[in-house]
């Protein structure tokens, strides 16, 4: 089992959670290949903090490489607004670079 999994689950499930316990955890499920519960993890984080922009270039990116062009574009495309009115030029380029790779 992995140990940082778990902590990152047992946290999750409380009220003390914040944003970046989500994103790591969506981001463990991720690297051990558990895509769905990845997705799952990134939508719960956008329920609770729509504005914690990392997670739109990371659920694009997941999203891409599990072959659902459609939900990576629309995750992207979110990330890119949010960018923009947060004035992250940086996120905006990493969030457009990875949409030109999904409509290729």
């Amino acid at each position: 089992m992995n140990k940082r999994l778990a902590m990152l689950e047992k946290l999750t499930s409380s009220a003390q959670a914040d944003s970046f316990a989500f994103y790591c955890l969506a981001l463990e499920y991720r690297k051990e290949g558990r895509v769905e519960d990845a997705v799952q993890s990134f939508e719960t984080l956008r329920g609770r903090d729509a504005e914690y922009l990392p997670m739109y270039l990371m659920a694009g990116q997941l999203l891409r490489e599990a072959t659902r062009p459609a939900d990576a574009s629309a995750w992207l495309k979110q990330g890119i607004e949010l960018a923009k009115q947060k004035s992250d030029s940086k996120a905006l380029g990493e969030l457009e670079s990875e949409l030109a790779q999904v409509e290729g």
